[in-house]
Formats: structure tokens, C-alpha cells, sequence
């Protein structure tokens, strides 16, 4: 039983090292502060919500388990809304959206915004 907790805890590392790694390309790749951190804040959290979730199956006693599962409801709490700050930040600051953006939602809504 041992062996087959083990692969299924490797299996959540690889797949929470996948998800981190396209947190980076994101990163790289996407044209605008707002994608990037968008791709960061998505990926990235599930990335690491699969590696605490690998630690925490793979763990043998309870408190490591219960601080693993802290920290995923941590991240699931965190990351999103200091990602929305974060934008709203770099939206007021001025920062410009991409051309290949659809929509710009805030432009009514948002008059202290210095372009």
C-alpha cells in the first residue's frame, strides 16, 4: 500500500510541477501585466495546492497533514485576491492593456486612473 501512496503523491508533484511551469511560461510568454499575473495567480496556485496535496498524502502523521491543508486553503484564499489587487494597482498606476485585449472594462468605472 505504501508503494501505491508513493506514486500517487509523485504523480501530484509532477503535476503540480507542470502546472508551476506553466505559471513561468505564462510569465514569459503573455503580453501584458494583467495576463502575466493572471497566469501566475491560476497556475501557480494550483501548482502549488497539488504539491502541499502531495505532501500532505504522502505524509505520516496528522499535523503535517493538517498544516498542508492549511496552507492549500491559504493559497486558495491568497494568491486570487492579491492578484485582483495587484491589477487594479497596475490599472490605476497606468500600466497599458495589451492591443490583442477584447475589452476594457474599467475605462468607465474608473476615473482616477492616470493615462
Amino acid at each position: 500500500m505504501s508503494f501505491l501512496v508513493d506514486i500517487f503523491a509523485g504523480i501530484l508533484v509532477l503535476g503540480g510541477a507542470f502546472f508551476a511551469l506553466v505559471a513561468a511560461a505564462g510569465l514569459w510568454r503573455f503580453p501584458d501585466i494583467y495576463s502575466r499575473m493572471h497566469a501566475a495567480s491560476k497556475a501557480g496556485t494550483l501548482g502549488s495546492g497539488l504539491v502541499l496535496l502531495a505532501l500532505a498524502v504522502d505524509a505520516g502523521d496528522t499535523a503535517t497533514v493538517t498544516r498542508a491543508l492549511a496552507g492549500i486553503v491559504f493559497f486558495l484564499l491568497t494568491a486570487p485576491i492579491s492578484a485582483h489587487l495587484l491589477a487594479k494597482a497596475a490599472y490605476v498606476a497606468g500600466y497599458p492593456i495589451s492591443n490583442s485585449s477584447v475589452l476594457d472594462e474599467m475605462s468607465e468605472s474608473n476615473p482616477t486612473r492616470r493615462a
